[in-house]
């Protein structure tokens, strides 16, 4: 836990200024670890987190898109995390048993009330994310996507549409970090398009630095 706060307080130190969590990790532990290394946060800090996807054990997730449920996921995401507002909040999976309008509009309902300020999608086909967007302004959709997987078609859908891509495992789990890869592996994404947003996980300082170089590197 202390390795962990740390590597969350080098990041802030080296100008990371976008954590990306979510209520499931953990479940939750995620959340209350990033506010105790993190709070008070700076004030460029942007802590993007999720809601609407629970999970009951190893490898076993299943999306809960009803609106009291969502509710829900942001009282407690902004209670763990001592924020007033989420600057970004994604629907972690787009529940198929709940019409979307319902899943969004209770977002929407949430951000008109300040307690969020960006709402984001994740794991969605172009479709879907256009679909959402006729609900409610989208900021960012958040997808797999690296070297080895993922769907180029919606990234090609965010630049066109001036919405954040964020990839998640940009190092396919590690996968393609081996060898000290990991710098190149993040150049790759970020040549893709102004739109992405590469977020690594780490867990140690080495790790981030490394990480981190990927910035600095020139186009390839």
């Amino acid at each position: 836990m202390d390795g962990a706060k740390a590597v969350l307080r080098e990041a802030v130190d080296l100008g990371v200024n976008h954590i990306d969590t979510a209520d499931a990790y953990g479940p939750e532990t995620s959340e209350r670890l990033i506010r105790k290394a993190l709070h008070p946060y700076p004030d460029d800090l942007v802590i993007a987190t999720k809601g609407g996807m629970t999970r009951q054990g190893p490898n076993r997730w299943a999306p809960v898109g009803r609106p009291e449920y969502l509710r829900q996921c942001v009282e407690m995401s902004l209670r763990r995390l001592e924020l007033d507002r989420i600057d970004l909040y994604y629907l972690h999976r787009i529940d198929p048993h709940v019409p979307l309008a319902d899943q969004l509009g209770e977002l929407a309902v949430l951000r008109e009330e300040g307690k969020i300020r960006h709402i984001g999608v994740s794991k969605a086909t172009p479709t879907q994310a256009e679909a959402a967007r006729a609900i409610t302004p989208i900021a960012a959709v958040q997808n797999k996507f690296n070297q080895l997987e993922g769907d180029r078609a919606v990234l090609e859908y965010c630049t066109e549409q001036g919405l954040a891509f964020v990839p998640y495992a940009p190092l396919s789990a590690g996968t393609l970090a081996r060898a000290g890869g990991a710098p190149e592996a993040i150049r790759w994404l970020l040549d893709q398009s102004p739109a992405v947003l590469p977020i690594p996980g780490t867990t140690s300082i080495d790790h981030l630095h490394a990480n981190l170089a990927a910035a600095t590197r020139k186009k390839a």
